[in-house]
């Protein structure tokens, strides 16, 4: 039996696709909730959360049971996560007529963090909500936080004079969506096209919604 000759045809180059590293996995993700355990995993961190808020003196909210409706799947609410642990969750909406403040918006309802981490979680939710209103053609981001006395106040004044750093306006006090009196903050809508490589985005696009409190 003959053994074959050694083929002597040159070895293809590898092609340009193949030799393109792979681009770098976000570090941060924010995505809707999917799972009930996921919906359970927010509702317990929005319990800490809360009774972190009363050990340092800031209010708690009295008339929305806020837990529940992170349980909710029809919520439709979302989560900024590291490698798979829930940093904040919050409830993104379209909100064409949130009673305060000019125009459409993207709202924030419900933001919660981590407690003791929550100045880097919020500038992440700043960057990522700045970008992500843009990329639907709303012109501002809207967030509230509880307000029970004067905002000049502490510790409250304390508590927005971060939001201020980070690029938040604070507009007035009144009642909130949750009927709780709240501080109304305002944040400008931006592109911002290298964030993708920090934080990825996968939350849904949210419908236009009306002032609608049964959902609560």
């Amino acid at each position: 039996m003959s053994i074959p000759p050694t083929p002597t045809a040159r070895e293809e180059p590898p092609s340009a696709a193949s030799s393109i590293p792979a681009p770098p996995t976000a570090v941060y993700e924010v995505r809707t909730l999917r799972t009930d355990a996921e919906h359970e995993e927010a509702a317990a961190l929005v319990q800490d959360r809360q009774r972190w808020l009363t050990l340092q003196g800031l209010p708690v909210p009295a008339q929305a049971d806020i837990p529940a409706q992170f349980r909710k799947p029809q919520t439709r609410s979302a989560g900024l996560f590291e490698d798979g642990k829930l940093l904040a969750c919050m409830i993104p909406e379209h909100t064409p007529d949130l009673g305060w403040g000019k125009g459409p918006c993207l709202f924030l309802r419900s933001v919660h963090t981590l407690p003791d981490q929550s100045d880097g979680i919020t500038r992440l939710i700043t960057l990522w909500a700045s970008d992500f209103a843009a990329r639907l053609d709303l012109p501002v981001v809207r967030a509230e936080t509880l307000a029970r006395h004067a905002l000049e106040a502490e510790p409250l004044a304390a508590l927005l004079r971060r939001f201020t750093d980070i690029g938040w306006d604070v507009c007035g006090s009144g009642p909130g969506r949750d009927g709780d009196r709240v501080a109304r903050l305002e944040l400008h809508a931006e592109r911002r096209p290298g964030l993708s490589a920090l934080l990825s985005c996968q939350v849904h696009v949210p419908r236009p919604t009306s002032d609608d409190r049964s959902n609560t």
